[in-house]
């Protein structure tokens, strides 16, 4: 970039869960999982995620999620804002149009890893990916993947603001 300018990014990781994941997953999945994860990515001073609605973004912690559970600083980008949102336009009308939105195959979390890659160069962290193969590996995950193959998740931001990159 010619001014040099760079960007902090940060991964917002959400339990959709609220801890019931933790406490019930022995018992019903045969192991422990920390908790269902919904994520987004935090850069240009939005938070970006994806949905249901398709790719979206609010004001950080404006989601209906509230206060993310955790934060992982990814890096410094170097991508100007522009260029950023132009990308996202282009996943919007191919890749992550609402209609593609797969609760375990293709969703918030494939959006935040493929998205910090094309701004920092790295995934977001492999135990947020790997979960959905994890949980439909055990019989409890095969018996309830017809119910869950039909649910969409949508955490709207409530800060008014419609779609991304509007201020």
């Amino acid at each position: 970039m010619a001014d040099g300018s760079s960007f902090n990014v940060n991964l917002y990781i959400y339990d959709l869960s609220k801890g019931l994941a933790r406490q019930l997953s022995p018992m019903m999945l045969g192991k422990q999982v920390e908790g269902i994860w919904h994520t987004s990515i935090v850069a240009y001073g939005e938070e970006f995620f994806y949905g249901g609605g398709g790719i979206t973004s609010c004001y950080p912690g404006g989601t209906v999620l509230g206060v993310p559970d955790s934060t992982v600083n990814l890096g410094d980008t170097e991508v100007p804002r522009d260029l950023f949102l132009e990308y996202l336009s282009s996943l919007r009308e191919s890749t992550y149009s609402p209609e593609k939105y797969h609760l375990f195959e293709h969703n918030c979390n494939t959006f935040s890893s493929e998205v910090a890659q094309f701004l920092t160069g790295s995934k977001i962290p492999s135990y947020i990916t790997d979960l959905p193969s994890e949980v439909l590996a055990t019989p409890f995950g095969q018996a309830l993947r017809p119910f869950l193959d039909s649910v969409t998740i949508t955490p709207l931001g409530n800060n008014g603001m419609n779609g991304y990159g509007q201020r």
